[in-house]
């Protein structure tokens, strides 16, 4: 079920432009961008852009007054220089980029090398982390799956990367070329009769079988809550992973940190 219990702390929705001193929060994948436009109390306007094309913000109202631009990303490092500098350059502001740390408020980084850990990973534990303390499971179900396990006392206990949806689709088709098949979204798990079920059916299998470990790790390090976001979500959850949907959990975890890093 998706989570509806507002937004970031002490924020609300809002329908309109609210003045001075807008912020602009960037969750930039290698190729896909999400982006929220908003102050500290409202998000006004948020959208999905392509990292690479001339205008990667599209449906931002026209000329906000964006005084702060806060970026999460793993995107590739010529890519993250080209998004910074059209941000700056259109803004007139700096486009500070967050990193993995650490620690932060009492969440701990497993990593001993935590700057080798991927952003958005780091800013998703750290948005569940503010409301989800009786340890957790995040799932980002997005071009790589990354799972993420933090117990009730902020330790994150390590994860797992794994190859997406597409990541696997695109492999089968550029490295087996005489696996002829067409992609499809299924949620069927029983053997296939021909190619392309054995591909597709094959496909949710792996899913189904990687959410039966979620769940046998969420028992036996007894957590209470399984978190997932990115644009495969939905479909896990069709496959059974029983978890609340957050799809914009790293832009949370960015807010927070945006407005802790603001205080100081």
């Amino acid at each position: 079920a998706q989570d509806r219990r507002g937004d970031y702390p002490g924020q609300g929705r809002g329908n309109k432009l609210a003045g001075q001193g807008m912020r602009l929060l960037i969750d930039a994948g290698n190729t896909r961008l999400k982006w929220q436009l908003g102050d500290r109390q409202q998000i006004i306007a948020s959208g999905i852009g392509d990292v690479a094309s001339a205008d990667p913000l599209p449906g931002l109202p026209s000329e906000p007054r964006v005084r702060r631009i806060s970026i999460s990303t793993v995107a590739a490092e010529s890519r993250r220089e080209a998004l910074v500098t059209h941000l700056e350059s259109r803004f007139g502001v700096p486009a500070v980029c967050h990193w993995s740390e650490s620690d932060r408020g009492g969440l701990k980084n497993a990593y001993r090398d935590y700057q080798r850990m991927g952003a958005d990973r780091w800013h998703a534990m750290y948005g569940a982390w503010l409301r989800h303390r009786d340890g957790f499971a995040v799932v980002d179900a997005s071009s790589a799956v990354t799972v993420d396990y933090v117990d009730r006392t902020g330790q994150h206990l390590g994860g797992f990367i794994l190859p997406g949806l597409r990541m696997m689709i695109r492999s089968l088709q550029t490295d087996a070329a005489r696996i002829l098949f067409d992609p499809e979204q299924v949620l069927q798990t029983a053997p296939g009769v021909s190619t392309g079920e054995c591909v597709n059916h094959g496909l949710a299998w792996l899913s189904a079988a990687m959410i039966d470990r979620i769940r046998a790790d969420v028992e036996n390090f007894s957590l209470s809550d399984v978190l997932v976001t990115g644009g495969d979500a939905e479909r896990l959850q069709g496959l059974g992973l029983n978890a609340v949907h957050m799809p914009d959990l790293v832009l949370r975890g960015l807010a927070a940190i945006d407005a802790e890093e603001l205080a100081i």
